[in-house]
């Protein structure tokens, strides 16, 4: 065996069987590896971002690592916009980056560059292999790495000789390290804390969906506190049988509004709550000044362990049932196209167990609105705020869960940073559809110049804001990529394209002019 075989094993060994690949000359040893290995599914990406970004999206919906394979310091750095968001999503990612053999470096070749700089600049654990035989250990070390702390980015750099020379074999998979708890006495003043009137447990990360959220749905239920969330969130369940909580919103202007009757707040599984930017006289975080903030559990913390010790230190019991959600449909609407009416259809239509990926930016506000009260789904948001993720999380989530509806909702301008991922969904035949909100241009800019006290735009800023002169065709540029496509223009049509969309297991695109 190579070193690249070895690798290969050993990731399989460690339960990571999915790598999505932009590989060049460095890698084709890893390359061959794979290629004698049928149990690694390799997804090709057309654009290291989208591989990047679609690791993302499979470990917020299979809780479980997958690798990526990108070709060596440029392949890293096309690929960190999404890895800033899985860090901040908390995503376990292992990325295998190829670079020269070690002995070449000296020549400073064209490709040459700072690679472990980049690395270090966004990836929790990074290593150079530095020989044949410690390539198996150290892409062991980079799964331990990457299952740690709740999830983290790990890069294990792969010189080309340290893939093709001799090696012995595969090495053992390794356990996460352990997570960190708080004392039993943080345990028992923070329960003391949500008893307290006006007082919120503010949750993240994997205590939104599932049993966790549940758990935390009892203890609200016995303490009398509100469950609080912020609204850019990696995952979170909505719509029927989901916890009632509140979100947060984008404008810090709101958020402050949102929380001015909270006393208490008690953080698990989150961090503190920050306005998105700094604005000339806006605070920087949303509580009111004589709130208390309780620093329970961290999002690096075994924040499962301690919402059920606050169970058991509160007494909430089974017995004391969560507030949920209850089924409530709107009519399907029909008229002009209005923002407000593609919600009510999405509401109505989208079936049970739906998984949305939204990354509609401006769009997004009715969207979610609408959709509050609709049939149990999943949705993802784009946490570290790097737009041209949508795309590539959705390629992730459907590879992830291949027997559930993934649905994307994107501005058309974030869309073009990672279009090439329509590409991978026609090539996997991914079932996915996929909602371009053609409001041609950069809406959020608009709304961010006058948070800053600009109140018009110039013809500069205008000319770098709108996506017009020439306007965008998403149905060519969906076609072109292999996906079905068609534009709406209004509720109707949009109605009967969403019911097609769904109707298909292939991926479909919805331009909406609005």
């Amino acid at each position: 065996m190579n070193g690249a075989e070895t690798l290969v094993e050993t990731l399989l060994g460690s339960g990571v069987d999915v790598c999505f690949a932009n590989p060049g000359t460095s890698e084709m040893h890893f390359v061959a590896a794979l290629d004698k290995y049928p149990d690694m599914r390799c997804v090709l990406c057309l654009f290291e971002g989208g591989a990047t970004g679609a690791a993302d999206g499979y470990y917020r919906m299979k809780e479980n690592v997958a690798a990526t394979l990108l070709h060596l310091g440029p392949g890293l750095a096309n690929g960190v916009a999404n890895l800033h968001n899985a860090r901040k999503a908390k995503s376990g990612v292992v990325n295998i980056v190829g670079d020269h053999a070690d002995y070449h470096l000296k020549y400073d070749s064209p490709l040459k560059g700072d690679l472990a700089g980049i690395s270090n600049a966004i990836s929790h654990w990074t290593r150079a292999a530095p020989d044949a035989l410690s390539v198996a250990q150290d892409g062991a070390v980079a799964v331990q790495a990457a299952r740690s702390n709740g999830g983290q980015i790990s890069t294990l750099i792969l010189p080309a000789n340290t893939a093709w020379n001799n090696a012995e074999g595969p090495a053992t998979y390794l356990a996460p390290k352990i997570l960190h708890r708080p004392s039993n006495e943080e345990v028992v003043s923070a329960a003391k804390v949500l008893s307290q009137p006006d007082a919120c447990l503010f949750l993240g990360h994997k205590a939104l969906y599932g049993k966790l959220a549940q758990l935390a749905g009892r203890i609200a239920a016995k303490s009398g506190c509100e469950i609080v969330a912020d609204f850019l969130v990696p995952r979170i369940e909505r719509g029927q049988g989901a916890i009632h909580l509140t979100r947060m919103n984008y404008p810090i202007a709101e958020n402050l509004g949102i929380l001015k009757h909270i006393k208490h707040m008690v953080l698990c599984g989150s961090n503190r709550p920050v306005a998105f930017f700094a604005y000339p006289n806006m605070p920087s975080t949303p509580e009111p000044h004589d709130c208390h903030i309780t620093e329970l559990c961290a999002p690096d913390m075994d924040y499962a362990w301690t919402l059920q010790a606050l169970a058991d230190e509160l007494g909430a019991a089974p017995k004391h049932k969560p507030k949920l959600i209850e089924l409530d449909l709107p009519e399907i609407p029909t008229g002009a196209m209005s923002l407000e009416k593609v919600g009510e259809a999405l509401a109505a239509i989208l079936p049970e167990n739906a998984i949305v990926v939204d990354e509609s930016v401006t769009s997004s506000g009715p969207l979610v609105e609408a959709t509050k009260s609709a049939r149990n789904q999943d949705w993802m948001h784009v946490v570290g705020g790097a737009i041209g993720q949508g795309l590539p999380v959705a390629v992730g989530a459907a590879i992830a869960c291949p027997g559930r509806k993934v649905v994307s909702l994107m501005g058309d301008g974030s869309a073009m940073y990672t279009l090439q991922s329509l590409w991978t969904m026609a090539r996997e035949e991914l079932d996915v559809v996929n909602i371009i909100f053609a409001n041609r241009g950069y809406q959020i800019l608009h709304l961010e110049l006058a948070n800053v006290g600009v109140l018009e735009a110039g013809r500069n800023a205008g000319r770098m804001f709108d996506v017009d002169n020439p306007t965008l065709d998403w149905v060519s540029l969906a076609k072109g990529h292999g996906v079905s496509a068609e534009r709406v223009t209004d509720a109707d049509e949009f109605v009967k394209a969403l019911r097609k969309g769904l109707a298909t297991k292939e991926p479909y695109l919805i331009e909406v002019v609005c």
